[in-house]
């Protein structure tokens, strides 16, 4: 089913719930991630991504990968797809193969470089930009869902918040269906971000992304890749804590389940889990909002999803 379609119906439980997946690269990789599947998959997820390595490297394991899930699994999947490395009539074979597979959704990128190169150049005889990407997907794969990335926090290669947001707006326009965030810790950054492109005229589900806290490390490298701020309190709250792994665990599930509330709760048309392969932490979160069912005390259910109602005012709905 395509995930445009998907959020349009709405999920038999409630919100979307989605996970996303990295492609592993030695045979212990791939057993930590089928075991996270399992224990995921109860949840019944909406959908579940599968990412390309730098550079497009993972390309046919993202496929094999993506396969599987939705033949084996029988969960919907999504393949993430890049112009990296690839020339036009190749990005076509791939988006072939895609489709044959019964495979309905695709998350467009321009991509990463490839490994060893600190800055992007196209590919002689393939796309420069994801808006490129999109435009050829749209056109010639009409079956395909596109969904797109986009940043509360603004690119971190953007020259200015209104140009980044201009460029979405492109995108948008240019077929895309659904848009994922990247991470971000201050729902502060979400808010703003969706009134500054309702008010664009951007009116593509969006759906925030959600990285569960379980290193200090980690996700401090994580945030400074992405050009995400960590709050001052959250940081100080995590360093507290660095040398008891099980309490930074404990502190992180605790986090994301209040952060994952108030998004629902304000209107977010569902949350997407960067899981890293792990399945304790989104396992934790995903249970306990199901439990506690944050959207169905929305004071203004419609205020995130649907582009004709703003943040702080009473939907159709309400």
């Amino acid at each position: 089913m395509r995930i445009d379609e998907i959020l349009r119906d709405g999920s038999p439980g409630g919100p979307s719930f989605s996970f996303e997946f990295f492609p592993p690269k030695t045979p212990e990789g791939e057993k930590n991630l089928y075991a996270a599947l399992a224990d995921l998959r109860p949840l019944e997820p909406s959908f579940v991504s599968v990412t390309y390595g730098a550079g497009g490297s993972t390309r046919e394991k993202t496929i094999e990968i993506v396969k599987r899930l939705k033949d084996e699994w029988g969960l919907e999947a999504m393949a993430h797809f890049t112009c990296v490395g690839a020339t036009v009539p190749e990005l076509r074979g791939t988006l072939d193969e895609l489709r044959d597979a019964g495979i309905e959704n695709v998350l467009a990128l321009r991509g990463d470089p490839p490994e060893g190169q600190s800055e992007w150049t196209r590919t002689e005889g393939g796309l420069e930009y994801s808006r490129e990407l999109v435009e050829m997907i749209s056109a010639e794969y009409p079956a395909l869902a596109i969904g797109a990335a986009c940043f509360p926090e603004t690119h971190i290669h953007a020259t200015s918040p209104e140009d980044d947001l201009r460029y979405l707006g492109e995108k948008v326009q240019a077929g895309v269906d659904f848009l994922i965030t990247q991470l971000f810790f201050d729902n502060a950054f979400y808010f703003d971000f969706v009134a500054r492109a309702r008010a664009a005229g951007i009116s593509a589900p969006i759906i925030p992304g959600i990285m569960p806290i379980t290193r200090v490390g980690q996700v401090e490298r994580m945030a400074a890749m992405c050009g995400s701020k960590i709050p001052e309190a959250l940081s100080r709250e995590l360093h507290s804590r660095e040398g008891d792994a099980e309490a930074v665990l404990d502190f992180g599930v605790a986090c994301a389940t209040l952060q994952c509330s108030e998004l629902l709760a304000a209107g977010a048309p569902g949350i997407h889990f960067y899981t890293l392969n792990r399945s304790p932490a989104t396992r934790a979160i995903v249970s306990a909002l199901k439990l506690a069912r944050p959207w169905e005390k929305a004071v203004y259910p419609a205020s995130i999803s649907s582009p004709s109602a703003t943040r702080g005012e009473p939907s159709a709905a309400s």
